[in-house]
């Protein structure tokens, strides 16, 4: 007969034991709600488990013992109930939902232990030419907005040249991370209570995102091989909805080209992370010499990804280098030598991005209401992929000053012509 585990604080676990009698529910109790504890109860007839949404009971081990036994777990609310999100199980039932609720829960058609049904997940891949055009500053600000809007997100830095989201976010650059993650995926030790065990969890702008810090030196890049960096974004997909990854300048394959075709490449990660991606946000620095090496180096972009949708991000917009209206060159630009119409543009926000490096947070969390930030918003939210195209989000034609002024004066020029026409034929 299959047995429901309550292990919650007496006497409320008695009485729900009681009340699942009565709902024809054979039911147990458990002394202590340690993870310990429910661990050492679990025995072939157990069917499911009942505990608090707390994450001293919900620990890896337990959960991991849970899958490979085909139990349930069911959580009850508490102020750990986004960590029971996180971890890939249902949102937590009230803390005093009566034993009808747990056995309406229990026998509902979509499992507890499994995450409710959304949108695919997906594998975004931040890349940009050499010159620093603040990738890792766009991944970073990217992956918090997709948070906040509610999906499961992950931040991946598989960058072997110049790694730095560790740094930038102030975690121990020592963390096991991607490279650990890498090892056992060739290992065929990977899942995702894996995952969430080798990253370290960010908490910014109300929401949480979980990062898999980089090489701690950027020459342990052998230990990130193209097979290895495909095995760890694949079980990325199962494990969150939305994984952010910060690569590498580098998509040539002079490795390969030159040396032994069956060796380690240096751009390996790179190669692999974007042909793995679903989406690629394309970055580029907004000066000549940015604007130069990202047109130099789209060609080979395309190539490698194929049909892959690829956003085209443009960081760092200021007048000075290019002039009052850098955007209009800018976009011209980039129409006339590669075929690009759709941009997406980034203000230079020197002050937030200074306080974000000075406080290693992201500037979402320094700088809620940086114009930076509301760009990176309207980005994310234009990767979705029901999001309507804007009409003219981000573009300096038809949204700036002076386009307006002169909408405004075709509209004068135009109801003076009217009222003359109504007046001559009066």
């Amino acid at each position: 007969m299959s047995v429901v585990l309550i292990a919650v604080a007496a006497p409320r676990a008695d009485e729900l034991v009681a009340e699942l009698e009565w709902e024809g529910v054979s039911a147990a109790s458990i002394p202590s709600a340690s993870a310990a504890m429910i661990t050492s109860r679990l025995h072939p007839e157990v069917e499911a488990v009942v505990v608090p949404a707390s994450r001293a009971v919900l620990t890896t081990e337990l959960l991991s013992t849970c899958d490979r036994a085909g139990i349930r777990v069911l959580t009850l609310g508490g102020a750990d109930g986004r960590a029971a999100i996180r971890m890939g199980l249902a949102p937590p039932l009230r803390a005093d939902a009566a034993g009808w609720e747990i056995a309406a829960a229990l026998s509902a058609d979509l499992q507890p232990g499994a995450p409710a049904p959304s949108a695919p997940s997906r594998v975004i891949a931040v890349w940009g030419p050499h010159g620093a055009p603040g990738r890792s500053t766009v991944a970073v600000q990217l992956a918090v907005e997709l948070a906040r809007r509610g999906r499961r997100t992950a931040l991946v830095d598989a960058d072997t040249v110049a790694p730095a989201l560790a740094l930038l976010l102030g975690m121990d650059d020592d963390t096991p991370g991607l490279a650990a993650a890498c090892r056992r995926a060739e290992a065929g030790a990977l899942d995702p209570a894996e995952l969430t065990r080798l990253s370290t969890r960010l908490a910014a702008g109300g929401a949480e995102v979980d990062v898999l810090a980089g090489l701690n030196r950027p020459n342990r890049w052998p230990e990130l091989s193209d097979a290895r960096v495909r095995a760890t974004l694949s079980l990325c997909r199962t494990w969150t909805e939305e994984t952010v990854v910060d690569v590498s300048a580098a998509v040539d394959a002079d490795e390969e080209a030159t040396y032994d075709v069956v060796g380690p490449r240096r751009h390996a990660a790179t190669v692999a992370a974007l042909s793995e991606a679903d989406r690629v946000v394309a970055v580029a620095a907004a000066d000549p010499l940015g604007i130069s090496r990202f047109l130099r180096d789209h060609a080979e972009l395309r190539r490698l990804v194929g049909q892959t949708p690829v956003t085209v991000v443009v960081n760092q917009v200021r007048p000075g280098p290019l002039g009052l209206d850098a955007r209009s060159q800018i976009r011209r630009t980039l129409e006339r030598f590669a075929g690009l119409t759709d941009i997406v543009f980034l203000p230079l926000d020197r002050r937030a991005v200074d306080a974000a490096l000075l406080h290693a947070r992201p500037i979402s969390d320094v700088a809620p209401r940086s114009a930076l930030v509301a760009a990176v918003r309207r980005l994310a939210a234009g990767l979705e992929p029901s999001a309507p195209p804007a009409t003219t989000g981000g573009s300096s034609t038809g949204s700036s000053r002076g386009a307006r002024r002169l909408r405004s004066a075709l509209a004068a020029l135009a109801g003076s012509r009217a009222a003359g026409d109504q007046a001559s034929a009066s």
